[in-house]
């Protein structure tokens, strides 16, 4: 398959641009977390402590650009921001699932102790 550009980033197969999208250490674990839920903003950080303010922002606004979430901002005070999964985000949760069953499998592989949550 030849290379191809997607925001002026060089791509040599889908894997790597699939993984540029939802790939790293907080994409998929906060699409996980939006899967058949609406969450706002102090919910995914409470719910993934490890994530500093500006990665999750950051995380947030790429997934948003990238149509795998949608931002609802209410007009009230304080401000209400809301994510959801769209229907895209929702397409990307099988393969989200594949790769946590595949995680588990070499962790039990390879001697990995695992806290379920």
């Amino acid at each position: 398959m030849p290379e191809f550009l997607h925001r002026s980033k060089l791509y040599y197969n889908p894997v790597e641009f699939a993984l540029d999208r939802i790939g790293g250490a907080w994409k998929m674990p906060i699409l996980w977390r939006l899967n058949g839920r609406v969450m706002r903003y102090g919910e995914l950080k409470k719910d993934i402590p490890r994530v500093t303010h500006k990665m999750l922002t950051a995380q947030l606004r790429e997934l948003e650009e990238d149509g795998f979430i949608s931002r609802t901002v209410y007009p009230v005070v304080p401000p209400k921001v809301e994510y959801a999964l769209t229907e895209r985000g929702q397409r990307a949760i099988p393969v989200i699932e594949m790769i946590r069953k595949y995680g588990l499998e070499l962790m039990a592989e390879m001697g990995v102790q695992h806290e379920a949550k």
